[in-house]
């Protein structure tokens, strides 16, 4: 009873504890963070974060920026996941920035806010930051979950929304089934292709897309396509560039995943985002007994539903398909926003 809330699912332990995590040592610093988070004041860790998130926001700097290293470099998707799901409705929110590389001053807007966290002596961080975590080791992850928690609570709080809900997350999954009943269909704006000698990606549209961007709005590709590092490397690319060229916050979500983080925000949050999917011809058939379609449709219909809720919002979204080989359509890609962006 006296156990933090997320730690009190068993089967969530069981994994790490099978793996030889001293879960016992995890859960007593897990305590010691939620007994500072009832004191009041600076004395309360999560209350001192959100106050400083939300108050950020509400001034305009909602573009929450991570710089994560070790012990646990990719702690920042799940913080992406917990902020973008709790704060993105009701036309607002805060965007969780997680992955983009570190750039030189001039390149960032004035509605950044930077948090750094890192293990003590490795914590050369590559910007100034505006909060500072240091980790000891892995094992104080379950400390720094129940602050973020904790502190996305009372950002929430400060926004004047429920941190609690997620009510756009249901309309997408809506859409996708209607797509997979063939209720619904693709819209004739998402002809564009690239890695195909009949056609090329349309560089007007790219143009039209990154020249909407304005001060204080950011740009999300949403990738349904295989997470590989290779993937991942040219995403970034692309998104550095329009960083640089822009000024504004980036991110990169692969699908269906980010649906149920960046996704919410996307949808419930500000009219602030600029939106890039990237779709691919599927590798293989994969099918789904008991059903008509296969694995393949299903992400396809992901896609166009996420797309038909973004559009839905009147939302800034270009659809690029990527046919033949993936990588040489990424390369054409970056490209055309290259070119675009010149």
């Amino acid at each position: 009873r006296d156990r933090p809330i997320l730690l009190q699912r068993s089967e969530s332990l069981e994994p790490a504890a099978l793996a030889g995590v001293d879960v016992a040592e995890m859960l007593r610093r897990a305590r010691a963070m939620m007994a500072l988070c009832r004191k009041e004041g600076e004395e309360n860790p999560g209350l001192r974060l959100g106050a400083a998130i939300g108050a950020a926001a509400v001034e305009g700097r909602d573009k929450l920026t991570f710089f994560v290293g070790p012990p646990a470099p990719r702690f920042g998707m799940w913080i992406e996941q917990l902020i973008a799901e709790s704060t993105g409705k009701e036309g607002r929110g805060i965007l969780p920035v997680e992955g983009e590389p570190p750039g030189a001053p001039e390149v960032y807007g004035s509605d950044r806010f930077f948090v750094g966290i890192a293990r003590k002596g490795d914590s050369a961080w590559p910007v100034r930051t505006d909060e500072r975590f240091v980790m000891q080791d892995p094992l104080d992850l379950g400390a720094e979950m129940f602050r973020w928690e904790f502190a996305t609570a009372v950002a929430g709080k400060i926004l004047g929304i429920n941190p609690f809900d997620q009510p756009n997350v249901q309309e997408a999954k809506d859409r996708t089934n209607e797509i997979l009943k063939g209720q619904s269909t693709v819209d004739s704006r998402d002809k564009s292709t690239v890695g195909s000698r009949q056609s090329t990606v349309d560089a007007a549209a790219v143009r039209k897309l990154l020249g909407s961007m304005k001060a204080g709005d950011y740009f999300a590709i949403t990738a349904y396509l295989r997470d590989t590092p290779e993937t991942e490397e040219s995403l970034k690319r692309i998104r550095v560039r329009v960083r640089d060229a822009k000024k504004v916050a980036t991110t990169v979500g692969f699908g269906p995943r980010f649906l149920h983080s960046t996704g919410q925000l996307h949808k419930g949050g500000p009219d602030t985002g600029v939106f890039l999917q990237v779709t691919a011809d599927p590798a293989a058939a994969v099918p789904i007994p008991g059903k008509p379609y296969g694995f393949e449709e299903v992400v396809a219909a992901q896609a166009a539903g996420d797309l038909a809720a973004l559009r839905s919002r009147g939302r800034r979204t270009l659809r690029v398909h990527l046919k033949e080989e993936v990588a040489a359509g990424l390369r054409e890609l970056e490209a055309a926003v290259a070119g675009a962006l010149a």
